[in-house]
Order: structure tokens, then sequence, then C-alpha cells
């Protein structure tokens, strides 16, 4: 029998102060480099921080699929496991399964490259907002002005990147109301250098992900080349040699991913109803299908691994923004936060001038646009969700339609300044197992059959009169996009494309005019509107709160702080501030998520058993934080954050910190780990740490 995924429930009721207070409180914030709360941190903390010490941490900190810094002058970057398992996974294979085994360099000779990952570091940030504003009359319609803003964009982000050589992004913040160009330098070729066996990276599993205690080793270490040699970062940061201790102030910078606290309540809401329940269907069924599918085979198992993870990393996020929403206490803040902004602008005649309808107009967009929204989503956004075939195939597909548009009319990640990656993931060696992508587009079928309905005439059109299992195999089994010079020659040319008898490309071809024309409706109806009313309402906050206000996470650098602090569980049960080594010996039952690598149980007689493993803090992270560095007040580290409890899943909308915590692995445990489990004297010495 399959293995099905349990439904899980959040045990705690989250704590929600009812305060009406719109400006943050506690350490709550995703701060932006340029916006950094110095006068703040020094109220609270009596830190002064130097413009010295943010400008080491932002050009130490790198942004990879989640976050990462340099630890070293010759490119080491420190980051999660979980981060860089795809590298990992792409890099193994059936007689060298590097993440059940793990991987070590010997020498920088013996460093393997990732196929498909690269490294950025913000070297500037310049306000641009009136340049993507410029040329749009104030009474444009909000569909012509977002077209506007976009070709702005595309404008802004070619002509820096022709006159820098580096790669640059114009950043939307505050729902549109600031415009920032963030200036990256790049680098693609990444090195594996170290990585522990997943049964420790990942000790205890789906059950303990999202929680706390834990026992992770969630760590890897990676070399950033330039020129065939390793590269010399800008910065780096060293390694504490006290390591963490409890109530210390920390700092963690990182690129979480997307927040929603500046959503108004109409979001809210739409999320709660329409949108998260469907995303939360269509992991669950993916996690199954994949489920089912390792159960058949060890090989199975290795294959899927990471797609699993991955997915149930989702699921499980998911479940705790859901129960967040689903929470009235929660709510009700919400709520009130909202009435008495509204109430500030309605005082205020300027204010209720230019931003008293947006509320109602955020509202309406999203009723306008509530019966597309999961057929969207499921043909454009998530289309391609577990899919390494089909993500490639629909690159394949659209790169040879948008390269023949000028720059400035192309879907976004086609336009000349994200080109360069976008190939590079398109061309990368990636392994691609045929029956993994039957089993993923098979369950895709399904699911559109279920939430479509049978009849549906694209997904008949799709099926043409097989089975969701049949139909995939065909797609899968016909397709040669597992070969690199076939997706080079096909993306070259509209034409070939077009005549294409591939599998994948003409699955690619059925399914986009019908996902781009949701596209489109998306972009003129909903995110037009946002990009206008929404941004009223973030100016609006802005205008009266001023330097208290942050903008929500947008996957590029921020930085959080807090201290090393234990909690009380719903129960009142004391939880301390880091777990130990002999915390995890105490919880190894030898079977699986629970079981301890041959290396780690061999070693337990030398180790310090009284080390901090994990710990927690209050700095408000969320996800894509996976990777940050943990530093001390003198720009050490002294930790990695790869984790938050339950607690804090809420905060994707609501920071608070009487439980909600994030989770690190300890600098001490990584340092014992090295010098006594894996013996890396080569990383000990390039960390500077090697005899202490």
């Amino acid at each position: 029998m399959p293995v099905r995924h349990p439904e899980f429930k959040v045990p705690v009721r989250i704590a929600i102060l009812l305060v009406l207070a719109l400006p943050v409180r506690a350490d709550e914030g995703i701060w932006l480099f340029n916006q950094a709360p110095i006068k703040l941190i020094q109220e609270r903390h009596g830190i002064a921080l130097s413009e010295e010490f943010l400008d080491k941490l932002r050009l130490s900190s790198v942004k990879t699929l989640a976050s990462g810094s340099f630890v070293s002058p010759r490119g080491l970057i420190f980051t999660n496991h979980h981060v860089a398992s795809e590298c990992i996974q792409q890099l193994s294979s059936a007689g060298h399964d590097y993440m059940a085994n793990g991987f070590w360099a010997a020498s920088e000779a013996d460093e393997r490259k990732c196929p498909d990952l690269e490294a950025n570091v913000l070297l500037s940030i310049k306000d641009v907002t009136g340049k993507v504003n410029a040329g749009i009359a104030p009474a444009a319609p909000a569909a012509e002005a977002n077209r506007l803003q976009k070709e702005n964009s595309a404008r802004i982000e070619k002509e820096c990147s022709v006159r820098t050589g580096n790669l640059c992004e114009v950043v939307k913040l505050y729902s549109g109301g600031q415009y920032h160009l963030y200036r990256y330098k790049k680098y693609d070729d990444v090195r594996l250098v170290f990585a522990p066996e997943s049964d420790i990276a990942s000790f205890g599993g789906d059950p303990d992900n999202f929680t706390y205690p834990r026992y992770c080793l969630d760590i890897t270490f990676l070399r950033a080349y330039e020129n065939g040699k390793p590269a010399e970062p800008p910065s780096y940061l060293s390694w504490s040699k006290e390591g963490v201790k409890e109530g210390e102030v920390t700092f963690v910078p990182g690129t979480p991913a997307t927040t929603g606290r500046l959503n108004t309540v109409a979001q809210l809401e739409f999320f709660r109803d329409v949108s998260y329940p469907m995303i939360h269907r269509r992991l669950a069924s993916l996690i199954r299908a994949l489920e089912e599918y390792s159960s058949q085979s060890a090989e199975n198992k290795r294959v899927a691994r990471d797609n699993l993870d991955s997915q149930r990393n989702s699921y499980k996020a998911y479940t705790g923004f859901l129960f967040g929403l689903r929470d009235s206490g929660l709510m009700e803040q919400k709520r009130r936060q909202e009435a008495s902004l509204r109430a500030e602008v309605m005082r205020d005649p300027k204010l209720r001038v230019e931003h008293g309808n947006a509320w109602e107009e955020v509202a309406a967009a999203y009723e306008g646009f509530r019966n597309e929204y999961n057929r969207y989503w499921l043909l454009e956004t998530g289309a391609d969700r577990g899919s390494d075939l089909y993500r490639i195939a629909r690159h394949v597909v659209r790169l040879a339609e948008e390269r023949a548009k000028p720059n400035e009319q192309r879907l976004a990640d086609y336009r000349d300044s994200k080109l360069p990656s976008l190939e590079a993931s398109m061309y990368s060696t990636l392994p691609i197992a045929d029956s993994v992508e039957i089993a993923v587009l098979a369950n895709y079928f399904s699911f559109l059959e279920r939430e479509f309905g049978p009849d549906d005439p694209l997904l008949k059109f799709v099926l043409a009169g097989k089975t969701s299992r049949q139909a995939a195999e065909e797609y899968v089994t016909t397709s040669k996009l597992k070969d690199i010079a076939e997706r080079k020659r096909l993306a070259a040319s509209l034409e070939e494309v077009r005549n294409s008898k591939d599998g994948m490309v003409r699955l690619a071809l059925l399914l986009d005019p019908e996902a781009r024309r949701l596209k489109k409706a998306h972009d003129d109806r909903l995110e037009a509107v946002l990009n206008s009313s929404a941004a009223k309402i973030a100016m609006a906050r802005y205008r009266l709160y001023g330097a208290a206000e942050y903008p929500d996470a947008t996957s590029t650098l921020r930085l959080s702080f807090g201290p090393v602090k234990a909690y009380e569980d719903e129960r009142g049960k004391y939880v301390p501030h880091a777990t130990t080594l002999e915390g995890l010996y105490r919880r190894a039952t030898g079977r699986d998520p629970y079981r301890l690598p041959e290396s780690w149980v061999k070693a337990k007689p030398v180790l310090d058993l009284k080390t901090p493993f994990n710990f927690v803090t209050t700095a408000d992270t969320h996800g894509g934080n996976s990777g940050s560095p943990t530093v001390n007040t003198k720009g050490e580290i002294v930790g990695i954050l790869f984790d938050g409890n339950l607690e804090s899943l809420p905060d994707r909308f609501l920071y608070t910190d009487s439980r909600a915590r994030s989770v690190h692995v300890a600098s001490q445990a990584i340092v014992e780990a090295l010098r006594k489990v894996y013996k890396a004297e080569r990383l000990m010495l390039e960390l500077g740490i090697a005899g202490t």
C-alpha cells in the first residue's frame, strides 16, 4: 500500500494580542538595507549599528535558491543542506548517493559544479520610482499603467546591465508605491564542497519540520568560482570563537520570499477562502503521488527524495498559513488595524481624496477575478510544480516566442536582463527520470480533472481520450528534451517549436494559449489594480508611520534581528533557548526519520554532548531566509537559520514574538561535527577554526 501523507494538524492556538497600534512591536521587521532601523535598534537594545557593519552584512550575503553567505576570502559559501539539496541530488547517482552518504571534497580539484545554481551578491540599491512611472498619465487606466511600468522596468534593467555588466532587477516595494533598482554581482560557477548525510541534515524529517526543539545539522558549504578559480568576494563573515549565547542580540541578513502583512482584509479573506485551500489540495495530491512512486523501489525513493521533501515543506507551510487565516483572533486584529488606518486616512482631507477608495478597489479586483484565479494558478503559476521536464518545455516554447519581441514587451522572465540566468537553468545537465516525470504529470492531469471537471474542453483536448496515466506516458516518452542540444535547437526557432513532434513541447503548446490568456487577465484585472490601489494603501501607511513601516518581503535582501530567547509553549511548559548533542542521541531511535548516520553513531564517545546544537531567536524571518547567517554584534557567525516553529507560520500576516521563533544551527555544533565526526581539517582551516 502506498504511504499516505497524514493531514497535518497544528496542535496549538496562536496567541494573538489584540493591539490596535500599527507601528512595529518588539523585534518585528524584515528591513530594507537602505532603510535599516538603526535608531530603533539603538533604543531597544543599546546597539549602535554602523554603516560599515551593514555594508559588511550586505556584501557578505548571497542569494541562491534561498539565502547564504560568504565565509572565506576564497569564495566559500555557507548555506543550508535543504537549500543546496537540489545540487546534491543532481550530482548524485545510484552508485554515488551524496544525499544519503554526504559529500566531502578532499581538495579544491574535487569540488563538483552544481548543474543549476548561481549565487548573487547585492552591490547597490537605487530608488527608480520616478523612472518606472515616467510617461504614465495620472488618469491612465490601471492596465495601461501596469503595462508601461513593466516596459519602463525592463528598459531600466537592460540599461543597467549593459552599463555595468552586472545582473540588474527592478524591485516593486509597498505594493508598487516604490521601485528600487538592485544591482548584483553574479557567480554562475558554484561548486559543492561539503554536505553531511541527509539523516543528520534533516533529522526528524517531515514530522519535526516547523517544530522546536530540533536536532538538525542543516548545513552545506559551496564555493563560487570565477574564470575557473575560487572567487574573491567583496566581503565575507568570520566565525565566532565563542559561539551563540542566551540573551545576545543576533542579526539575520537573508532573502525572505513573500509576506502579506500589508494585505487588506479582503485579500486575506481571498487567500483563506479561495487560493490557499486550492494550493493546499494540489500539494497534498502531488505528495501522495510522489509517496506512492517512492514506495515502489529504493531507486525511486532516491530519485524523488528532494522533490518530495520540497512539496512536503510547502504543504506544511500552507497548513500554517491557513491556520493563521482561520484564527478568529488574528483576523479580528487585522480588521481592527485596517479600521484604525482607514479612520486616520479619512481624517486627513488630502489622504482621503488620494487613498480613501483604495480598499474597495482592491476588494472589487479580487472579487472580479475570483472565478478564474484557481485556473490561472494551475495553468500558469503552478503548472510545472514537481516537473523539471514540463518546466523546460514551457521555457523552450516561450523563449522561442518571446525573444522575437522587443525587450520591453516580453514576459518578465525573458527580458534581456534575465536571459543569462534563464538559459543557464534551461541548459543545465539535470538528471531527469522519465518514471518520476510520468508520475507527476499523471497526477497533474488527474488533479485538473477534479478541479475543472472531466468535460473541460482544454483538458479533453490534452488527454485526447486517454487516461491521465496514458497521456502522461505518451507526452514524456516521446520527448527528447533531456538532450540539452535539442532544447537549444528548438528554443532558437519559433518555427521549429510550432512544427515540433516532441511530446512535452506539444503539451506546452496545448496549454500555453490558455495560460497566457489567464496571465494577461490576471495582470490587467488584478495585478494592475494592486499596483495602483494596494500601493495607495501601503504608501498611506508609510506617510502616517514613516520609519516604523517596512515593505512586505520580495525575495530580496532584508535584515532581521532579535535575541536568543527561550519561551513557554501553549501548555505553559518552558522551552529552552538551545538543544544539545546529548538531546540528539536521546531523540534518535534508529528508525527513519530519527535514524543517525553511522558516522555519528561511531563519533558519540568523542563528542562533547553538552555542546549547543539548535537554538531559537525572535528574529523576524520567513520562507526564503533558509541559509541566512546568524551574526553577533561583532559581525561574526554564531549559527545559520534553517526553520521556524509552528507558531511562527502566521507571522506571514501578523508578527508576534510570544511563542514564534526562528530556528538556527549553533556554530559550536558545526565546529564539533567538522572536527570530530567528519575530520574536515581543510574546511576548518579555511574557516579559521582549526585548533580552536
